[in-house]
């Protein structure tokens, strides 16, 4: 995904600021979609690219703090609080809350452009993260109840043969489920498999597949 389906959404009740924000980042080649108070961001339709969120903390009706909660329940994304009367206590409690930066008003445009970088450049890790975790559960699914259980005792380090003991079934039978599982995983070498089971945290259990 390019950085030109990237957006940055605007989130202020001064329209003098959301109009300066907004000049400062289009000037830079930024995307960018402007919003007066939080009920109306939490409402958009937004397009599914990488994007980060500049709130502005003190907003009549739905505070910063308020729309930060109200926006992560529904989407994950990189949120720059900005503000002029900030204080210590809501900070603390933006940051805690996931926010990734803390801007005074007025702005430093230099700032303001690292910490717009910094949080597009980690909602595009997250979003390949999310995507890689999401194939890799569906080649786990489409292993059969069998195989799911064989998967972990191969990983943990148990020989086809204690496998076999564990599970009451024959050595051979073992063979051919870690053929199988090698192939639905796309493991190229058990230590790649090993990995993959790890990136799974098989040490927990996992709903099993189909019988595919």
């Amino acid at each position: 995904m390019g950085s030109e389906n990237e957006i940055v959404y605007i989130v202020d009740d001064d329209a003098i600021v959301r109009d300066g924000l907004s000049s400062l980042l289009r000037a830079k080649g930024k995307d960018v979609r402007l919003f007066a108070c939080g009920t109306e961001f939490l409402t958009f339709e937004r397009k599914d690219a990488a994007a980060c969120l500049i709130l502005d903390l003190k907003m009549p009706g739905m505070n910063g703090l308020e729309v930060q909660t109200a926006v992560l329940a529904q989407i994950s994304i990189p949120i720059i609080f900005i503000t002029g009367r900030g204080d210590v206590p809501s900070t603390v409690k933006a940051m805690k809350s996931g926010a990734i930066d803390f801007l005074t008003k007025p702005v430093d445009e230099s700032v303001l452009m690292a910490a717009v970088e910094h949080a597009l450049q980690k909602d595009r890790t997250d979003r390949r993260e999310a995507l890689e975790q999401a194939d890799l559960l569906s080649r786990y699914r489409s292993l059969t109840p069998r195989e799911q259980e064989v998967l972990p005792l191969l990983t943990r380090g148990l020989l086809n043969k204690q496998v076999a003991a564990e599970l009451g079934i024959a050595e051979y039978t073992v063979q051919i489920h870690r053929g199988n599982i090698m192939r639905k995983m796309k493991a190229g070498s058990f230590a790649t498999l090993v990995k993959l089971a790890e990136k799974l945290g098989l040490e927990q259990p996992l709903p099993h597949g189909t019988d595919s």
